[in-house]
């Protein structure tokens, strides 16, 4: 059961695009996604919204993303939001396991 988590980061000033060059520089970003556990860690930019990023996390599930809270790198990230002053918004899914429906598979083009 994959647990995903999209993280909304919105500041001010460019600061969003700004913590994730920073987080992509120092490394933080490939780091996180050599962590057990870890399927998916990659940015997004609303076309709408210049000082929002998303973040899209995926993680195999809660025990990957405990260890994660719990490791030396939760600290840079937290340095991180500060510094560029970031508040978040957040919401959580959980997998099916079953996929999708075969009804939907008309409107899926692969």
């Amino acid at each position: 059961m994959a647990i995903t988590v999209n993280i909304y980061y919105s500041g001010a000033n460019g600061n969003a695009k700004r913590f994730a060059e920073e987080m992509v520089a120092n490394g933080i970003v490939n780091d996180i996604r050599a962590e057990e556990g870890n399927l998916k860690y990659e940015y997004f930019f609303p076309m709408e919204d210049q000082e929002t990023m998303l973040l899209i996390d995926s993680w195999k599930d809660q025990h990957s993303i405990d260890v994660h809270h719990a490791s030396p790198m939760m600290a840079r990230i937290t340095e991180l939001r500060e510094k560029y002053d970031l508040h978040m918004r957040v919401e959580r899914y959980v997998s099916d396991e079953n996929g999708a429906p075969v009804t939907d598979s008309e409107f899926i083009r692969e």
